[in-house]
């Protein structure tokens, strides 16, 4: 009966990320309502504020869920047993990139980060965590450099933290590009050759050596 009662409970907050999802998409995060969500996910308010405190909660769960399978990777790009971290790195780019423009879940999380999310007062704790995960994705990705580094894999004396950023940065750009321009480029069928590109130009430019004192 209690493990009933959990599955059920797991079922409930899933629908309602499902839910907040469309809706989000639909009309926006700031013109949807908890009311809106319990609606479309067929619950009553109540249970909504049974799983999650506030809207922002609720939007920062939905977000964390599809970047969860990138964790094992960007574990595996620092961890100093890792044979290839840089092909670690590269494949976090190239999952970021492939899997936005094939899977329609993805998608649509990242058409509603960038494009439908305004960061108005009650959304503040997202700006916050969003800050958060960007400080923290540049250092996984800068500490993911160096790694490579020490494997011989991109020349020692590389700017990581100039890097990082750039890496960032490229990421970044080609997912609203994608979302802002959705039949300008192909990014599932070129993000291997456009990742590896990007890492070509890190590991050849003289711009992104570091100065010597």
């Amino acid at each position: 009966m209690v493990r009933r009662t959990k599955e059920e409970a797991l079922e409930t907050r899933t629908s309602i990320l499902d839910a907040a999802e469309r809706v989000f998409f639909e009309k926006g995060v700031s013109r949807t309502s908890l009311a809106d969500i319990a609606q479309a996910a067929g619950v009553t308010r109540g249970a909504i504020y049974w799983h999650f405190a506030h809207k922002s909660d609720l939007f920062t769960e939905m977000f964390d869920r599809v970047l969860l399978p990138l964790d094992e990777l960007k574990a595996a790009s620092q961890d100093p047993n890792e044979p290839d971290p840089l092909g670690r790195l590269m494949e976090i780019c190239m999952v970021c990139l492939r899997d936005t423009a094939n899977d329609p879940r993805r998608r649509r999380v990242f058409d509603i980060l960038f494009l439908k999310c305004e960061l108005v007062e009650e959304m503040g704790p997202v700006m916050v965590r969003y800050q958060t995960n960007m400080r923290e994705g540049l250092l996984k990705i800068e500490g993911g450099l160096r790694n490579a580094i020490s494997k011989g894999q991109m020349p020692a004396d590389l700017d990581t933290k100039l890097a990082a950023a750039m890496v960032h940065a490229y990421v970044g750009g080609a997912l609203r590009d994608m979302l802002f321009l959705p039949d300008a480029t192909d990014f599932g069928a070129h993000a291997q050759q456009m990742v590896e590109g990007m890492f070509d130009a890190l590991r050849l430019s003289p711009a992104l050596r570091k100065v010597k004192a």
